[in-house]
């Protein structure tokens, strides 16, 4: 078989006991092939998902591909007793695989008719050496038949003449009539011998192609179980595999955990970062205020040692001013006290004149 026609879809299978739902048989898009046997000229759909054949569909003239959707079609399999649904990307991928079933149906419809054809070409011969009595097909068995039957014709060629003996007496001006009724027999029955013959050489030369055909169904029968044995090998693999593949998943799953976590730390640190350049930024400025303030703290400090020496000096004269008040005051209170004897003296001088 080679594949003649490929696309990319996922599969499912109408579920077996509800017959409504519909069962994913993929887990994402795979691979859906036409195929086309030579040897049995048949047209199939396969699709491997894996190791695992999930459709393995044989088309015949009464299947029906029915698109459900702009993206989704279905068929039925009488022969898997299942109905397959398919779903694409786009409808022209959908469109795509309808032209394709519809054209391998037509070519699987003429071949199932040349192959009847064929057939009742075969069993032509048969059905007129039985005078049209016989209607079904020749089949391997009722061509060759066992050893008695093959002799059959032979036997009733020579069984008829001799049936004449047996047979009432008639009248001696019948004998000629009768004489010609068997010839006409007799010459009959040659010529379906014949026939059977013919038939017999023809029913032969199918029983050797049939022959081939089986040993050639036998071989791919073979091919097919030691196909089956290698793909139960690879099953066990691809159990371990999955099995690996399920730790992989879980320890993945971890580190993803596990990477989040420090994603969540570093964005943390970032803002813990972002923080510190703001507080650095208000340390630089308050800094820079604070060395303005020193610096404007100094010319205070200056100007209030200035202002202590200008009090100080403010001080020192006033004391100086007050020390020459009181001797001012001394000094007046020594005139006062003269001027106020001199006027007792005035007084008494007075008061004696």
């Amino acid at each position: 078989e080679q594949p003649i026609f490929s696309t990319r879809a996922h599969v499912f299978q109408i579920d077996p006991n509800t017959k409504k739902n519909w069962v994913p048989t993929s887990k994402h898009a795979v691979t859906v092939s036409y195929f086309y046997d030579s040897t049995r000229n048949v047209y199939r759909i396969i699709s491997l998902d894996g190791s695992k054949a999930i459709i393995n569909s044989t088309i015949t003239p009464n299947m029906t591909f029915t698109k459900t959707s702009q993206k989704f079609g279905q068929w039925a399999d009488s022969r898997a007793n299942t109905v397959y649904g398919l779903g694409f990307s786009s409808e022209h991928h959908l469109s795509k695989f309808a032209e394709k079933f519809q054209e391998f149906k037509e070519a699987a419809r003429i071949a199932k008719e040349k192959s009847h054809e064929k057939m009742e070409l075969t069993s032509t011969p048969s059905q007129e050496s039985a005078g049209g009595d016989i209607q079904s097909p020749l089949t391997p068995e009722s061509i060759n038949g066992t050893d008695d039957e093959r002799a059959m014709p032979e036997v009733t060629q020579n069984s008829e003449p001799r049936a004449e003996p047996t047979q009432k007496a008639l009248p001696f001006t019948h004998s000629s009539t009768i004489s010609k009724h068997w010839e006409a027999e007799l010459a009959t029955l040659k010529g379906n011998n014949a026939k059977l013959t013919a038939a017999l050489l023809e029913s032969t030369a199918n029983v050797k192609q049939w022959k081939q055909q089986l040993a050639a169904y036998q071989e791919e029968a073979e091919r097919l179980h030691k196909r089956v044995t290698e793909l139960e090998c690879v099953s066990s693999q691809a159990n371990a595999v999955h099995t690996h593949k399920t730790e992989l998943n879980q320890t993945i799953q971890e580190l993803a955990s596990t990477l989040k976590k420090k994603e969540e730390e570093i964005e943390g640190l970032k803002q813990e970062i972002e923080n510190a350049r703001e507080l650095q930024a208000q340390r630089d400025s308050l800094t820079q205020k604070l060395q303005e303030v020193e610096i404007r703290n100094k010319d205070l400090e200056g100007q209030l040692s200035d202002l202590e020496q200008r009090l100080e000096k403010s001080q020192n004269e006033q004391e100086t001013f007050r020390n020459n008040l009181k001797t001012l005051l001394e000094i007046l209170d020594g005139k006062i006290f003269e001027l106020t004897e001199l006027r007792d003296n005035l007084a008494k001088l007075i008061e004696c004149s």
